[in-house]
């Protein structure tokens, strides 16, 4: 049960757009999501400065970005399964334990002059594990630290701490290592983890979620696989949640690859340089942002089946505008309102799947959602390889092509997606 508002939060509740945070548990939750999501930017800066100043190897930068992948494919139906059966805070609670742990043992050996390029692809292996344990742990406490009408607001603000972070986290991890060392970043992120476990210990929401009844048969006698399987054929056999997810594999695959080509818009088609590509990734942030705010504001008003699609098909003309741009004006406006689609879309979809997924089939559900980033990855390699034969801007603009005609397939051949309020 949630628990009410109280009264020392009711600016929260007068400030449409955070709503959400006059609950106790979600204040909790996303001062936790936050500062994890802090450490977890922090480390993308550090662990590649560290690993390049080590060795002087581009492969081995990009291989221990790459190596953040498998976990992801592997373990996250795993970890979905296990918030389900054996505990959300729990699990919540052990990952960022061992994450903090995990960073203060490289900070260590950083200090002591004792690291070597194995220490920071096995604790970076480490990290990325328990980061997938993390997140449907996490994602499936959302709907039960808040009242129903609230939950759009919700992850709206998760989306918001996502983006604040990602801007926030690789700036503070740069300014530690041009001051103090990668050693002083690695124990700030240490400390970090840290604070969001006091803050995730704090939770007074319950360990396992209540048994939704047409689901507690699954729970009887079933091993850790038969529970991971039985989480794949609910998500399947249910409508919404199935027509989410394919939402999500259009987006993931074929909209964010657009990044992993930034670099190529920025030199050769803009000629605008690293600047220009840090002011377009700038752009995308802001523009997030906007987004999220403008979602948490409208809460459970909107048509959720409608703003996704139209989210999706919004994004797509974008991009195709941005593949076709040669100024850099343009192409930041562009990138503005890519960012609004983006979020707009994602925020949607996952408000869709932890409204409809049963409690106790919820982590499963996120774990299954949170694979996109394996799709984000594998889209990117193949827009990469596309470019490489027939060039960033017709890339590009085949992939905003896909964005637009998939949404349409979508509102034509799937009515249902027009009921998902």
């Amino acid at each position: 049960m949630v628990e009410s508002p109280s009264r020392a939060t009711g600016l929260f509740g007068r400030v449409k757009a955070l709503e959400a945070l006059q609950f106790r548990e979600f204040r909790l939750l996303w001062m936790a999501q936050f500062t994890t999501a802090m450490a977890q930017w922090m480390d993308q800066v550090a662990r590649g400065w560290l690993l390049y100043d080590l060795t002087g190897s581009p492969l081995q930068l990009g291989l221990v970005g790459f190596l953040r992948v498998f976990p992801l494919l592997f373990l996250s139906p795993i970890a979905g399964t296990m918030a389900d059966r054996y505990g959300r805070k729990t699990q919540l609670i052990s990952s960022q334990v061992v994450n903090g742990v995990a960073n203060a043992i490289l900070a260590m050996l950083i200090i002591q002059g004792g690291v070597a390029p194995w220490h920071v692809y096995a604790t970076g292996i480490v990290s990325s594990i328990v980061q997938v344990f993390q997140v449907p742990a996490r994602q499936a406490m959302v709907p039960e630290s808040v009242e129903r009408p609230f939950l759009t607001n919700a992850i709206a603000l998760n989306s918001i701490a996502f983006n604040m972070s990602r801007s926030l986290g690789p700036a503070v991890a740069g300014a530690i290592i041009a001051f103090i060392g990668p050693g002083g970043s690695y124990l700030t992120q240490a400390g970090v983890y840290l604070l969001s476990t006091v803050w995730t210990a704090q939770l007074r929401l319950p360990n396992h979620a209540p048994v939704d009844p047409e689901t507690a048969h699954l729970r009887h006698g079933r091993s850790l696989a038969g529970s991971t399987v039985d989480g794949w054929r609910y998500v399947w056999g249910h409508i919404t949640i199935r027509t989410a997810l394919l939402v999500s594999v259009v987006v993931s695959f074929f909209g964010f690859s657009i990044t992993a080509l930034l670099p190529v818009f920025a030199k050769d088609v803009l000629q605008a340089g690293p600047t220009g590509q840090g002011l377009m990734l700038t752009a995308i942030g802001v523009g997030a942002v906007v987004s999220a705010l403008l979602v948490a504001t409208r809460g459970d008003r909107m048509h959720k089946g409608m703003v996704m699609m139209g989210g999706v098909g919004v994004y797509g003309l974008c991009v195709i505008a941005f593949s076709a741009s040669h100024w850099l004006v343009l192409s930041l406006v562009l990138m503005f309102f890519i960012g609004v689609c983006n979020v707009s879309a994602t925020t949607v979809i996952q408000t869709v799947l932890q409204a409809e997924s049963a409690p106790d089939m919820r982590g499963r559900v996120m774990g299954a959602y949170q694979q996109h980033h394996v799709l984000i990855a594998t889209g990117g390699l193949v827009a990469g390889a596309m470019a490489s034969v027939w060039g960033a801007q017709f890339t590009v603009g085949a992939l905003g092509i896909a964005c637009v005609v998939a949404a349409m397939i979508f509102v034509v051949a799937v009515p249902h997606v027009r009921t998902i309020r």
